[in-house]
């Protein structure tokens, strides 16, 4: 009988020893378990920081922010003072009266502290404001484009002490003298729509556009875009900085505030007919801009051929290949030209750099 009690309390602690092994065993496994799942997911966690997609330099595409569309004084005597269009993400320039031209600047997220000089606004660029669902703004009008404000409902901010200011400090013609800054302007902004409803009007790229490989590609180390015998514009291709310097009429046209000189990643330019309004008095002027033509697409030292198309005055206007496919832009900000088709757009290479190239 003692023997069988004996053998029995082997046989219990053999039980208790093997279920303490038991729960040691899963508990080791439990913990090994977690820690894998917290390897994996600090590598998940790792593998999602380097899959990101990475960000546009020039623009947020996720933002819906409304630009602001500046109209920009270009008489000879407002060039030099010229501020704060670096911060622009596109940049028109179109003819007006007396054969010079105004530049239209858009701005978005930014909070350049500087930008002009202000002029007054012409019906044609109400156009391209309307194709960004930018915001306005300018001072003062021609009769046309006062008329078309009003009938096309576009939302504007005409620049005014609250919204800019007067740089009397320059000593020059007091029409040149009005600047303003993404502050100032947000203090005019009272109860307008701060949300885009279009699209943004380019189609950016991540990577390099391969414009070598487009149908008809040729070397563009140099564009001169004559507007008229009081315009001509000028770009050189910077190879080391990959982006274009801007001169106008044969003088580097640049920065006041900076002394920088003026830079662009993207040049598109285009032909359109323009005339004289009938019985206006100061020789203002008219765009036949709806419709459809051939221009350029000017990036990283190379010319593509493109069409251009616009199908109303608020319709974006579309850039397309000669096959037909939307272009891509590159990263970068974008001078757009639309010349009247008495102008002329030379695109030369620079036999230069050909050489160096070949050896």
């Amino acid at each position: 009988m003692k023997l069988k009690k004996k053998n029995i309390l082997i046989i219990c602690g053999l039980v208790a020893l093997l279920a303490i092994i038991i729960t040691a065993t899963i508990i080791i496994i439990n913990n090994t378990n977690k820690n894998n799942q917290q390897d994996n997911s600090n590598n998940n966690n790792s593998n999602e920081e380097i899959k990101e997609e990475p960000k546009l330099k020039i623009v947020d595409v996720n933002s819906k922010s409304r630009p602001y569309a500046i109209m920009i004084n270009n008489h000879p005597t407002a060039r030099n003072y010229h501020s704060g269009l670096q911060d622009a993400y596109i940049i028109y320039e179109i003819i007006v009266e007396g054969g010079m031209t105004r530049y239209m600047a858009l701005f978005m997220d930014q909070n350049t502290e500087r930008i002009g000089s202000v002029r007054s606004a012409r019906h044609y660029f109400l156009d391209y404001a309307l194709e960004n669902d930018a915001i306005y703004v300018h001072h003062g009008y021609s009769p046309q484009a006062q008329s078309d404000i009003s009938r096309l409902g576009v939302d504007r901010i005409e620049v005014s002490d609250s919204t800019g200011w007067r740089d009397r400090t320059l000593g020059i013609s007091y029409e040149h003298t009005l600047f303003t800054s993404i502050g100032k302007l947000n203090n005019g902004l009272k109860n307008k729509r701060l949300e885009r409803n279009k699209d943004l009007l380019l189609n950016y790229s991540i990577d390099k556009v391969d414009l070598p490989s487009i149908e008809n590609a040729k070397k563009a180390d140099k564009v001169t875009i004559k507007y008229s015998n009081s315009v001509t514009d000028k770009y050189e291709y910077d190879n080391e900085k990959e982006y274009y310097l801007r001169s106008v009429n044969n003088k580097v046209h640049s920065d006041f505030v900076t002394k920088e000189q003026y830079h662009f990643k993207n040049i598109i330019v285009y032909k359109v007919g323009n005339s004289t309004i009938t019985g206006d008095e100061k020789g203002r002027q008219d765009l036949s801009n709806i419709g459809s033509g051939d221009g350029y697409y000017i990036s990283d030292g190379y010319a593509v051929p493109i069409k251009w198309s616009k199908s109303s005055r608020d319709a974006q206007t579309k850039y397309t290949y000669l096959n037909g496919k939307e272009i891509d832009v590159n990263d970068g900000n974008t001078f757009i030209h639309i010349i009247p088709n008495s102008g002329s757009i030379n695109i030369e290479e620079n036999k230069t750099n050909v050489e160096v190239n070949n050896e």
